[in-house]
């Protein structure tokens, strides 16, 4: 499975979840997340996107680590199966336990 398969679903499922997930480009900011998730409620999720099993860049690392020291929720995904449990996550309210527990990256 493609990195733009993966991207394709996230996209799909935000929407069907009455969300938006535009493209995140940052002008002189290289390594920002691939997405902005906006969903009902006020929720905000960055998510970065990889092939099966591959990691962020040292670069991406570090825009994460400054959204994350901001309070802001960023997520790594890399499957299909990820993106179930990013939307369930969200769902049951329990989107920043798992990502301290390290589920996504």
């Amino acid at each position: 499975m493609r990195e733009k398969s993966v991207e394709t679903y996230l996209r799909e499922q935000v929407r069907k979840a009455g969300g938006w997930a535009p493209k995140w480009t940052s002008p002189g900011n290289n390594g920002v997340p691939d997405r902005i998730v906006f969903l009902p409620g006020g929720r905000v999720v960055f998510v970065e996107l990889k092939a099966p099993r591959k990691k962020p860049t040292a670069l991406q690392q570090y825009q994460h680590d400054r959204l994350r020291d901001l309070g802001q929720l960023v997520v790594v995904i890399d499957s299909r199966e990820k993106v179930d449990s990013l939307m369930e996550c969200l769902e049951e309210g329990i989107l920043e336990y798992a990502i301290q527990e390290g589920m996504f990256g």
